[in-house]
């Protein structure tokens, strides 16, 4: 049902209105369990890598968002469920982080292709903010699954922070090289961010 509705609502605008240049592809992975981390600056964020993938790939992409927005009301629930198949976890500080990211460890013990977006909420268009250093919690339990670093560049002009008016714009999207946990929070958060910084610069685009 997820392939057949995402399909039918949501790949056609994604496709034919949005112009995707995508860097890296053949590093895009086939298969999980795989995490892709990515910078976030749209609500269309997610919708776009989704796209990405078609298939069998495709029926294993699972989202990571937060419930206490996307579960808020029907149409919502409805569409984080049915077509974006989306793994809601709570936006909370605690020190529970196994607990917190359990349904994300069930999905990529299923083989699942997680999406993530360290930064957390959506940040200013076409700039990098601070990780969150969850992402090193979630990998510590996974140590063995590769991480991919993506960076998206475009869809904070398309689809602003506070705007609900959708503009047609030519999306960059650049695919890193895949990398795992290291055993200190330091060295991996450091990597982490050197990775997606070197992304970022590869466009040279004006703003930055």
């Amino acid at each position: 049902m997820k392939n057949l509705l995402f399909a039918i609502l949501v790949r056609p605008v994604i496709l034919f209105v949005l112009g995707l240049n995508i860097r890296g592809r053949d590093k895009l992975p086939e298969s999980g369990p795989c995490v892709i981390i990515a910078n976030h600056n749209s609500h269309l964020d997610t919708l776009v890598l989704m796209s990405l993938f078609r298939g069998k790939s495709f029926s294993k992409v699972r989202p990571v968002a937060a419930g206490d927005y996307f579960m808020k009301n029907k149409f919502l629930v409805f569409f984080s469920t049915k077509v974006m198949n989306i793994i809601p976890i709570e936006r909370k500080m605690t020190r529970d982080f196994r607990g917190m990211f359990k349904p994300v460890l069930q999905s990529l013990d299923d083989d699942g292709i997680i999406i993530l977006f360290p930064e957390g909420s959506r940040g200013e268009a076409e700039q990098l903010s601070k990780y969150k250093s969850g992402i090193y919690y979630l990998m510590r339990e996974k140590p063995e699954v590769p991480v991919v670093p993506l960076f998206i560049h475009g869809l904070g002009k398309a689809l602003p922070k506070g705007s609900f008016v959708f503009v047609p714009f030519f999306i960059d999207i650049f695919v890193g090289d895949k990398f795992y946990y290291k055993d200190n929070r330091n060295d991996f958060m450091t990597e982490l961010n050197e990775r997606m910084n070197t992304l970022q610069e590869e466009g040279q685009f004006s703003e930055w």
